[in-house]
């Protein structure tokens, strides 16, 4: 069910950082920070549901799965602090959405144009791993989301699971006539409706880069799809 609705952006935001409905993972992004690891002892972990992050105006969404126990969990920013959030924040500064080419913290200085990041959950897992009922418990956020994001063209899904997860909410908001799930893949192109445009991506895993399933040149040629899509919209 689509949550009442919030007036804007930072409203959502702020509703998303006070969740509490999954214990699992309350209590995990709690310990986690608590604990934190050797080599962030002198971090003060963020240990809350990482918001999303970007231009309200986005014509371009880009949608992972879960923030990183030291990356978005650390820093407070989505794919920030760890390798993925380094190889995405690259090829988005090489797209033209990024003002910098690395993300380090909430006060780096980063600023997206014309793009907007958001995950299917917005609490880091156990393992990296998620159960169904919380990525159904998040969802009504991401709902959301597309609603106050009048200008969305394109949305890259990372990985199988975020790509999937766009799909269900595009199909329970009823925006498009798709029956069934399309077929994941690099750099595949699925029409939703006659404005918006769904991308497939490796997610920018170390489990993809290091075994070079996704290389930089991959990652790239998703990004430049999508702005050729949204320069042509």
């Amino acid at each position: 069910m689509v949550p009442r609705p919030s007036h804007n952006i930072a409203s959502l935001q702020s509703k998303i950082i006070s969740c509490r409905k999954c214990p699992r993972l309350v209590r995990w992004r709690e310990e986690i920070a608590k604990k934190k690891t050797k080599r962030f002892a002198d971090w003060n972990y963020w240990g809350r549901p990482v918001p999303s992050f970007g231009d309200p105006e986005a014509r371009l969404l880009v949608v992972g799965l879960a923030p990183a126990a030291h990356g978005g969990n650390r820093t407070g920013r989505i794919f920030t602090g760890d390798e993925s959030g380094n190889w995405l924040y690259r090829a988005l500064y090489k797209a033209g959405f990024a003002s910098q080419p690395f993300s380090t913290g909430r006060d780096d200085g980063m600023r997206l144009t014309g793009c907007y990041i958001t995950a299917a959950c917005h609490c880091a897992p156990p393992q990296n791993k998620l159960l169904r009922k919380e990525i159904l418990n998040c969802r009504p956020f991401m709902l959301r989301e597309l609603q106050l994001l009048k200008n969305l063209h394109v949305i890259v899904g990372l990985g199988k699971l975020g790509f999937d997860a766009v799909f269900d909410c595009v199909r329970e908001l009823e925006w498009t006539d798709l029956k069934s799930r399309p077929r994941f893949g690099h750099d595949v192109r699925t029409q939703l409706n006659d404005t918006l445009t769904l991308l497939g991506c490796y997610h920018p895993s170390q489990q993809n880069t290091f075994t070079g399933k996704l290389t930089e040149k991959m990652l790239d040629t998703v990004f430049r799809t999508a702005s050729r899509i949204v320069g042509d919209a």
